[in-house]
């Protein structure tokens, strides 16, 4: 690994902020796929902000009937909860099937929404990857492809989304709401 800083945010405003202020910063909290492309220096993030510390782990039913997720929702939580189960079964189903029991454990619902690809060609540094390298090219577009892309792909890159779950979220219309620096809630496309 190479050397990087760290600190602990204290409000979804501030981690925002440091990650606009600090270039090559990284959000962490439960680290199961940042942590092992660090050992692999695939990702060599100059800062770490853990966000574990922000209370961000509730499942909470929403006015219009659905529920609110935070992003710091451990996936065996997401999908053990009773409401998920019952109202969004294919959520919690996809959450069992896509990683271990102790994957489950430590991943978070952000982090699963962010984790980077599985194309074996974003792990060989070897290999021209614009996920990994912007500009480098896709390595797989002219090599072994099977399990890449048919759709949504673009010439600059035909690797899937690894994330189970977001193709579920997807499926499920749901939206995510993001933090900008200075506090302001973002919803898709709608600001408020």
């Amino acid at each position: 690994m190479k050397p990087f800083t760290y600190e602990r945010a204290t409000s979804p405003a501030e981690a925002a902020a440091s990650a606009a202020r600090i270039e090559g910063a990284k959000f962490v909290a439960g680290g199961t796929n940042l942590l092992d492309l660090m050992k692999l220096q695939i990702e060599t993030p100059k800062h770490l902000i853990d966000v574990n510390g922000l209370s961000l782990n509730k499942i909470e039913p929403t006015a219009e009937g659905g529920l609110r997720i935070g992003a710091l929702v451990r996936n065996t939580d997401l999908a053990a909860d009773k409401r998920v189960r019952r109202d969004y079964g294919l959520l919690s189903r996809a959450l069992l099937a896509g990683a271990s029991g102790q994957l489950r454990n430590k991943a978070t619902t952000a982090g699963n929404l962010l984790q980077r690809t599985r194309c074996p060609y974003f792990y060989d540094t070897n290999q021209p990857c614009n996920k990994r390298q912007p500009g480098s090219g896709c390595a797989a577009v002219d090599g072994i492809n099977r399990q890449h892309a048919v759709i949504g792909s673009s010439d600059s890159c035909i690797a899937t989304n690894p994330s189970d779950m977001a193709v579920a979220m997807r499926a499920l219309d749901a939206t995510i709401e993001t933090v900008r620096p200075d506090a302001a809630r973002r919803d898709g496309a709608r600001a408020r």
